[in-house]
């Protein structure tokens, strides 16, 4: 399973972090590309199991999603790429290229209050 595999990466680096501050981890934020075949409640699903015997035991986990981006050839806007509508919003030409997806990311953690 792909989300369990990103779930142990994830519990390992914010455990890492973890004990390098001493402090306990409450809540993480992840970000990712809108192609990236990430499962939401997979993924968070598979997080809470690999964390129950980890200092990441009981923290949330925010997934967001960063939409696809398009560069128009005609005019240079970049835009947020719309399925529904592909094209470039400002000039309206149908000439763009599809910009590199979002990585996944490990964008914060929060730590408890001591």
């Amino acid at each position: 399973m792909h989300e369990t595999m990103i779930a142990q990466s994830i519990v390992e680096a914010i455990s890492k972090e973890a004990a390098k501050y001493d402090a306990k981890p409450i809540a993480a934020r992840i970000s990712c590309g809108q192609l990236n075949p990430i499962n939401d409640e997979v993924l968070n699903f598979a997080f809470e199991i690999v964390a129950k015997d980890s200092v990441c035991r009981g923290m949330t986990l925010e997934i967001v999603h960063i939409p696809l981006k398009g560069k128009c050839k005609n005019c240079g806007e970049t835009f947020d790429f719309d399925i529904y509508s592909p094209g470039c919003p400002a000039c309206k030409s149908n000439e763009f290229s599809i910009e590199p997806d979002a990585e996944l990311l490990l964008e914060e953690i929060e730590f408890e209050d001591k």
